[in-house]
C-alpha cells in the first residue's frame, strides 16, 4: 500500500521541517523517539535499510550508539558500510539510555507511566531538568 495524501504528507514535512505558523519555538522532530514509539522493533527500518539488518531490535535506530563488538557482529563499519551520523540532537540522548545488556528500551523509556506527570510542552522546551 502507498502513503499518499498530499495535504497530511506536505503539511507533516513542513511541521517537521518547522516552517509555517506554529505557536511555539524550537519545535523539534524527535526522529528517535518517533521510530522507538512507532517501529520499536526496527521491522520498517529494516525493511528499507538493509545495511542495518544484521541489528536486533530496537537498536537499530541508533546505530551509532551500539558497541564496537556489536557493530561488527552485524557487520556493519560506521563509516564505511554505513555513514556515521551528520547530527546529533541533544533531545535524543533520553531515548538512548543503556539498559543491561546495551540496548535502549524499545519504547524509549523505562515504563508506560514515567512521564504522565508531563505535558507535550515537556519535549519541545529547551529546560530538561524535570
Amino acid at each position: 500500500k502507498v502513503d499518499y495524501d498530499v495535504c497530511s504528507n506536505y503539511g507533516n514535512w513542513l511541521y517537521s521541517a518547522g516552517i509555517g505558523n506554529d505557536p511555539r519555538e524550537n519545535r523539534k522532530f524527535n526522529m528517535i523517539k518517533q521510530g522507538l514509539d512507532y517501529d520499536g522493533n526496527g521491522d520498517y527500518v529494516r525493511l528499507w535499510v538493509p545495511e542495518l539488518q544484521g541489528i536486533k531490535g530496537a537498536d537499530i535506530h541508533t546505530p551509532w550508539a551500539l558497541s564496537s563488538a556489536a557493530l561488527s557482529q552485524a557487520g556493519i563499519t560506521l563509516g564505511e558500510t554505513y555513514p556515521q551520523p551528520v547530527v546529533t540532537a541533544p533531545e535524543w540522548s533520553r531515548h538512548i539510555q543503556q539498559r543491561p545488556g546495551g540496548s535502549p528500551h524499545p519504547r524509549g523509556r523505562r515504563g508506560p507511566a514515567q512521564h504522565k506527570d508531563r505535558g507535550i510542552d515537556f519535549y519541545f522546551s529547551r529546560k530538561k531538568d524535570a
